[in-house]
């Protein structure tokens, strides 16, 4: 898994009117818990910035006060307005306790029924996966090379080593549909 730093500085204050004049000075109020005690610390709005717009997942390792901890972000809350980032959870990652992420799925290969003029339509974008930290990958490859029209692939046909998918099995990942091109074709072809 990816991993990517970030500094942070110890707050002092914990309150709407410090949180306040954070976001006025371009910094977000964080929380790291999971640990032995929480941490509050602030964070430039900056940083965070490729940290959450990116499809991928990563790891954090977050300074501060001189102390590095890894983490993953477990909430964001973002004004319902101007979408400015307000707030940011952290968990602390324990190496000997499992962790649930969502992680990316990556399609591979082609599609017959693609090939043929049937539509991809891919349902999930994400699965929860559950796993050591140790264990955990960048993304989950479902390979489409045998899916034909009226074919999907499905949650529970997915085996990844040393992880654990948590959503159910009979979820649709990927699947090929009757294109309205290929289903006039056939019409006309039934016509003659």
């Amino acid at each position: 898994m990816n991993s990517v730093a970030i500094s942070g500085s110890p707050r002092e204050n914990v309150g709407k009117r410090d949180a306040k004049e954070l976001r006025y000075q371009g910094l977000v109020p964080a929380v790291l818990y999971g640990g032995a005690t929480q941490t509050h610390f602030a964070v430039s709005i900056a940083d965070m910035k490729p940290v959450i717009f990116t499809p991928e997942v990563n790891f954090i390792d977050i300074t501060v006060g001189g102390v590095t901890t890894s983490a993953i972000i477990k909430d964001l809350q973002f004004h319902p307005l101007t979408e400015q980032l307000l707030h940011v959870d952290f968990l602390q990652l324990d190496p000997a306790k499992p962790v649930t992420i969502e992680i990316p799925i990556r399609l591979t290969g082609t599609s017959p029924g693609v090939k043929m003029g049937g539509k991809l339509v891919q349902k999930l974008r994400k699965l929860r996966v559950k796993a050591l930290p140790k264990d955990h990958i960048n993304n989950i490859d479902v390979s489409i090379e045998g899916l034909e029209v009226g074919k999907s692939v499905r949650v529970g046909e997915i085996k990844v080593a040393n992880l654990t998918i948590t959503n159910a099995a009979e979820d649709t990942i990927v699947s090929v549909t009757t294109s309205r091109a290929l289903r006039q074709a056939e019409q006309e072809a039934n016509k003659k």
